[in-house]
């Protein structure tokens, strides 16, 4: 039986397919329209979904979309009453899309789809929780789910036994811990629901100078980790900002102006909200163990793609285990929406392996074989070496160990946020320029940013304070103390973004400049090339561990197609693309492929 999810409409689209239970297929919309977080119906990801399992419409027993549009839409409602008339701009804007699309999601899904047959609406968070507790390794769990908002609820926590999840009890709109991180993305000049992960990348140059008056003024955080929201300083229940003139008067000025230089001020807020959200979380999680008495926690929702606070969690919270779903956002709900219906809407069985999850990695978008991109190669006369298979691991390592930058194209394209070994570029961690030398002439982007290390899994103990594993990158954890390198007096004045001068560790290049890293840890079982790639790294220089980010400029999807890839390769300064077996070096490609420059084709974010 063949159940197809679906999220569309506010932020990264996407569709996931399920046969019997088991995730077949799974895709964001902005991978195929190169529209990064595309909100739109998520079209493209329908059909990869369903020629990935040769299957038709006609062939889905249900589709079940991730919440139920007219309790959003109530919320809605009641939000612009409750201000009005200071929300009327924003009133305006919104409607035409939901009495055009939103409103009518049955009747717009059998449209799209030419499908007849059944259409689930779980509700938002109940998707989230879904997503988090379903693809988990454990029969029962405690499972939390933050994000911004779903219809009302903005934080919820429930128990999972077997098939049957029950939601115990929930936070609604507007006091929202993601939203409440969202008002400082923009306060701090990064854009909402794609910057948060910036903000989280800068806290740590900054130090905690203003969460007395977070606390004090914006949330009031009761010991059970519940809190409630002072509106007299947010915009964003009406208006098309997320705070006002009040909160200005609170963080010593205006918000920062996008692309603007980056001031101690911004450190020091993202330092302080940063703080703010891991004190709730932990509150939380402490109440819902006491609640559940449960030894397992799954977390799912856009909050839980903040890996500083899971891996606070993870250290010092008091649950054994921890499982986050890789698509937490929106996206995800897709996923959990199609589970939802096998498994708690049809009461289908469920069994787990206690040694794995279900979400194989979370490989579950396209793929491309070799007589695919061969026929791409040759069809625009580009320059290449042919690898074999097997020979793959020791050419590339070498040419990692020379300090070049490398586009890796193999495989399923990951469905989430994150590259985990089939759509990244690769650099050797032990190089102390390789961190400004990608973000500045790779990524294209701020300086401050870090780079996740990919280690092998039975090496992670030995060079991170971390003895779990953490195969989708949503776990930080610090670089082990003998791996360290101390900071000389004349370093340790440095401030803001001079701690970047700063050599901390043997692996500088995915150490941040608060000795952590945002670890991925690489399973043989689940993506074999690309362990043979680090085992092949550490035997012959000693190293179990490269930088790991996603193949992409700023502002752009992850790569998902070959012509992706190379388009993206030739528009940055990456030395080599390995695709399938085969490799392209910079200086041979005489490119035959017209494109824009990258900053005017994608929106910077």
């Amino acid at each position: 039986m063949y159940i197809l999810g679906i999220s569309a409409f506010y932020h990264d689209s996407a569709a996931c397919l399920v046969k019997d239970g088991k995730i077949i297929a799974a895709a964001q919309e902005e991978r195929f329209t190169r529209k990064k977080h595309d909100y739109n119906f998520p079209i493209n990801a329908i059909n990869f979904c369903l020629n990935y399992a040769k299957i038709t419409s006609n062939d889905l027993e249900f589709v079940s979309f991730y919440d139920k549009p007219f309790l959003k839409f109530e919320r809605i409602l009641e939000t612009y009453l409750q201000y009005a008339p200071k929300g009327i701009q924003s009133f305006l804007k919104s409607m035409p899309l939901w009495i055009k699309q939103k409103l009518w999601m049955k009747e717009y899904i059998k449209k799209e789809l030419y499908y007849d047959g059944k259409i689930h609406f779980p509700e938002h968070h109940f998707s989230h929780a879904a997503s988090a507790f379903y693809p988990s390794p454990f029969i029962d769990a405690a499972i939390l789910t933050m994000d911004g908002v779903g219809e009302w609820t903005t934080t919820s926590y429930g128990v999972g036994k077997g098939n049957k999840i029950d939601i115990l009890a929930d936070i609604k709109f507007p006091h929202s811990l993601g939203l409440l991180y969202s008002a400082f993305t923009y306060f701090t000049g990064f854009r909402v629901n794609s910057g948060e992960y910036k903000v989280m990348g800068l806290a740590p140059y900054g130090e905690p100078k203003y969460k007395k008056i977070i606390l004090d003024k914006l949330i009031d955080i009761k010991d059970d980790g519940s809190f409630k929201m002072n509106m007299e300083y947010f915009n964003y229940p009406a208006g098309l900002r997320m705070t006002n003139n009040k909160f200005n008067n609170l963080f010593d000025g205006p918000p920062r102006k996008l692309e603007s230089k980056l001031t101690q001020r911004e450190m020091d807020l993202a330092r302080s909200v940063q703080d703010v959200t891991e004190e709730i979380v932990l509150k939380i999680a402490n109440h819902v163990y006491n609640e559940t008495h449960q030894k397992n926690i799954t977390l799912a929702g856009g909050v839980a793609l903040n890996c500083v606070a899971n891996g606070k969690l993870l250290r010092e919270g008091p649950f054994e285990n921890i499982w986050i779903q890789p698509a937490s956002g929106d996206a995800g709900g897709a996923l959990g929406a199609a589970l939802a219906s096998w498994y708690d809407y049809l009461e289908k069985p469920r069994a787990v392996d206690n040694n794995s999850d279900s979400q194989f990695g979370s490989y579950l978008g396209p793929e491309f074989n070799d007589d695919e991109i061969k026929s791409f190669i040759n069809d625009n006369e580009i320059s290449f070496k042919e690898i074999p298979n097997e020979e793959i691991p020791n050419f590339v390592s070498k040419l990692i160990a020379e300090e070049n930058v490398i586009g890796w194209f193999q495989g399923r394209m990951e469905f989430g946020p994150r590259a985990l070994g089939s759509r990244s570029i690769l650099g050797d961690a032990r190089s102390p320029n390789m961190q400004k030398h990608m973000n500045l002439k790779i990524k294209f982007r701020e300086s401050f940013r870090p780079f996740a290390p990919s280690v092998l899994a039975d090496e992670v103990s030995n060079y991170f304070d971390m003895d779990t594993v953490s195969p989708y990158m949503l776990l930080v954890a610090d670089v082990k103390k003998d791996k360290q390198k101390a900071v000389g007096e004349d370093n340790k004045n440095y401030f803001g973004l001079d701690k970047l001068k700063i050599i901390r560790s043997e692996i500088p290049a995915i150490t941040h400049v608060d000795y952590s890293a945002r670890i991925q840890t690489v399973h043989k079982e689940t993506n074999e090339l690309y362990y043979n790639l680090i085992k092949k790294f550490n035997e012959d220089y000693g190293c179990p561990i490269l930088i790991n980010t996603s193949f992409n400029v700023r502002g752009e999807p992850i790569v998902c197609t070959p012509e992706d890839a190379y388009k993206c390769f030739m528009r940055t300064n990456m030395d080599y693309l390995i695709m399938g077996n085969y490799l392209l070096k910079k200086g041979d490609q005489k490119n035959k492929i017209e494109f824009d420059d990258w900053q005017k084709e994608y929106e910077l974010d």
